[in-house]
């Protein structure tokens, strides 16, 4: 089974219009509603692959039952802890520029925590958790290790998709993967990262800490991959970018699915980037023949290991 994990899920109410003026009223064009957070985005697009999940993380409120229904009727099995409080809900005005308004993240209590890691507890050798998302400041990064030992402990694969200090601090519970972007590789390392060679180096430093699977994303410029015995480079396919909200987790839930079906890195890396463009190029998340169309239109080759 693959878990996810979302710390602090939303309902995404995104408005088109063709313009928007602060401090006047404003009417919109198109309106949308999806369940949002990176975990949640993962578990749809692995629905959409074929591939069976769990979301797991906190929810609560009229919101909260309105992300489990959208869920449910998808076919995404959830298993929320409740907060006791409103979900929130974060506004996106997208017009020639997008403005965002987010609301504020569950507060969690030490009960709230421990239901979490008694789920984890069930987890069998094989199954899969996938922590991705912002991690609240307010949890200790110590919870978030012990989380990443269960996995170790019961063999579970152990996929990291944050960013930030929380990503720095979690590198060394050694994850089944992390994909950062550029911007978030760099920080890593106090560094700017502006070319692909760069990035393989930086990459190639998380994999001797112990990562065994690192992809970085590079908008236009495409992606790269390292592990301890391969690493490749890939193109992204050329299509008019509509959204990249959920383009990360797209890939994320690319690799996975990929690997699952062929343990091979390769194919993984190249499902997963075909997974994250065909996302790029839709208003909502991909669907499984965006992905097939995009494939062969990605091409991954072996990349020298030098800086």
């Amino acid at each position: 089974m693959i878990y996810t994990c979302t710390f602090a899920p939303s309902i995404d109410y995104t408005a088109y219009l063709p313009h928007f003026e602060s401090g006047a009223l404003n009417r919109s064009d198109e309106v949308y509603y999806y369940p949002g957070g990176k975990g949640i985005n993962v578990s749809r697009v692995l629905s959409r692959l074929g591939l069976t999940s769990r979301a797991l993380g906190f929810a609560g409120g009229f919101t909260g039952r309105f992300i489990e229904e959208f869920l449910d009727a998808e076919g995404i099995e959830t298993d929320f802890v409740d907060t006791g409080a409103i979900t929130r809900i974060n506004v996106k005005i997208k017009t020639d520029q997008e403005t965002e308004l987010n609301g504020p993240g569950p507060v969690l209590g030490e009960a709230q925590l421990e239901q979490l890691k008694d789920k984890i507890a069930l987890m069998t050798t094989g199954d899969w958790f996938v922590l991705a998302g912002s991690l609240p400041s307010s949890v200790s990064t110590q919870f978030f290790k012990g989380l990443a030992d269960r996995c170790q402990e019961r063999g579970v694969h152990f996929v990291l998709d944050t960013s930030g200090p929380a990503l720095k601090e979690l590198l060394d519970t050694k994850p089944f993967l992390i994909k950062p972007n550029e911007h978030e590789l760099g920080e890593i390392f106090g560094v700017e990262v502006n070319t692909q060679a760069q990035a393989f180096h930086y990459a190639s430093l998380l994999v001797d800490r112990g990562v065994e699977h690192v992809v970085v994303s590079m908008g236009g410029a495409g992606a790269i991959y390292a592990s301890r015995d391969h690493g490749y480079t890939a193109n992204v396919p050329k299509g008019k970018v509509v959204n990249t909200v959920g383009s990360g987790d797209s890939l994320v839930s690319g690799f996975i699915a990929s690997y699952i079906h062929h343990q091979d890195p390769s194919k993984a890396f190249q499902y997963g980037v075909a997974s994250g463009s065909a996302t790029a190029f839709r208003t909502d998340l991909c669907e499984l023949a965006d992905v097939e169309q995009l494939l062969p239109e990605v091409t991954v080759t072996p990349f020298e290991k030098r800086m």
